[in-house]
């Protein structure tokens, strides 16, 4: 179910600004925040609102913007970062709290029992204070903490009855697919309905782990624009549209408005100041360019033979490289014929194995390319000219 009814959190506005390179603008979130409601995304998670003074007011200002997509912050778990959440008008809360003891420091000398019980608390509070208000909790570095203390902190929050979803995280990119199956497995063996996964990139698994996530029964998923987040980031938008677009092609094409990607993608990139990765999914500049000739062929008879994704859904063109060593003849012929130059087969491997020689000396371009096919075939009209006005032979 979850595999056709999942939702994207995306965290460009609060994982994304944890990017090294990354300092938005308030004008910048807006105008980020407007084109990812455009996109279709379901939730956009703002920083909290007591990181800085602006960040507050940027909260408020989002919030009250009527995006499509709902509005929600990740604060830490106290009534003093809830009290302001709640006030910016935001409709959800995404709760963090350290579970593993990595992240001791922040507990240090408490009992489990007294951790949970203060959390509770506060989640008590927020429900009490915001009744409509949606409500996430998770354990941040879940992949490194023990299994019963996940159990039991994850048991008593389900069973309380106050949050509407639980998060887990795998901070630091540690995960396998089979660790994220089993902990979401572990939740939905409580009862919990909403599960949302949040995975790091360290070990570039965490598009994969997304998947597993969904696979498993988790119904969220946290992703940002060009996967900036902390060191590595997290799960790419764009990665995960296209693992998701693999399988369920129509479906994402009815969730998702895919005529608005490319511009999101470059106005995240022009605004932090990157270029757009070249072999990045979907919008990448390498993501449809075929060059080796045998593909080049195969995806001109059947572009399918060589892509999982049409760039058309994406507003993307296909490129067929033909200016190199490795071009293939129908390629070229491809390319004559777009010209109306009309060659047989065998003229048109001779001129492709004349520009495989040339490509071996130098490097070559596509108006080299066209500069030969063009003279060829007036060599080819002057000898057809000639034939035809040269005296005929008598007998």
């Amino acid at each position: 179910m979850s595999l056709k009814e999942f939702a994207i959190v995306d965290t460009t506005l609060r994982e994304g600004e944890q990017f090294y390179k990354t300092n938005f603008s308030s004008q910048d979130k807006i105008e980020i925040a407007r084109q990812l409601s455009d996109f279709g995304t379901e939730y956009i998670e703002l920083t909290s609102p007591f990181a800085s003074p602006g960040s507050r007011t940027d909260c408020e200002t989002i919030a009250k913007m009527g995006l499509k997509s709902k509005i929600i912050t990740h604060i830490r778990c106290t009534k003093e970062d809830a009290i302001l959440a709640i006030d910016t008008g935001v409709s959800g809360i995404n709760f963090f709290a350290p579970s593993s003891k990595h992240h001791g420091k922040t507990n240090a000398g408490k009992q489990d029992s007294q951790i949970l019980e203060e959390i509770i608390n506060v989640l008590r509070f927020t429900r009490e204070q915001a009744p409509g208000i949606k409500i996430r909790f998770s354990l941040e570095d879940t992949f490194r903490a023990p299994v019963d203390k996940l159990s039991k902190i994850y048991m008593a929050i389900g069973k309380s009855g106050l949050v509407d979803r639980l998060g887990i995280t795998d901070t630091v990119g540690i995960a396998l697919p089979h660790d994220i199956e089993k902990v979401v497995t572990l939740l939905k063996s409580l009862g919990q309905k909403e599960i949302e996964f949040h995975g790091h990139n360290d070990t570039q698994s965490a598009v994969i782990n997304s998947y597993a996530a969904l696979k498993a029964g988790a119904t969220h998923i946290d992703t940002s624009v060009l996967g900036i987040g902390e060191r590595n980031g997290i799960t790419s938008l764009a990665g995960f549209i296209a693992r998701m677009y693999s399988l369920e092609a129509d479906l994402i094409k009815a969730k998702y408005n895919l005529d608005q990607f490319k511009k999101l993608h470059t106005t995240v990139a022009r605004i932090v100041g990157i270029d757009i990765p070249f072999n990045h999914p979907i919008v990448g500049e390498s993501a449809f360019i075929h060059k080796a000739g045998i593909h080049t062929n195969a995806v001109i008879l059947n572009p399918k033979s060589y892509e999982i994704i049409d760039p058309a859904d994406f507003d993307e063109l296909r490129t067929i490289l033909i200016a190199h060593k490795l071009t293939g003849w129908n390629a070229i012929k491809n390319r004559a014929e777009k010209f109306k130059l009309t060659f047989e087969d065998n003229e048109i491997k001779e001129i492709a194995l004349k520009i495989k020689k040339m490509a071996d000396e130098e490097n070559i371009t596509l108006k080299s390319v066209d500069k030969i096919l063009i003279a060829n075939y007036e060599k080819k009209q002057d000898r057809q000219m000639k034939a035809q006005n040269s005296p005929k032979k008598k007998y």
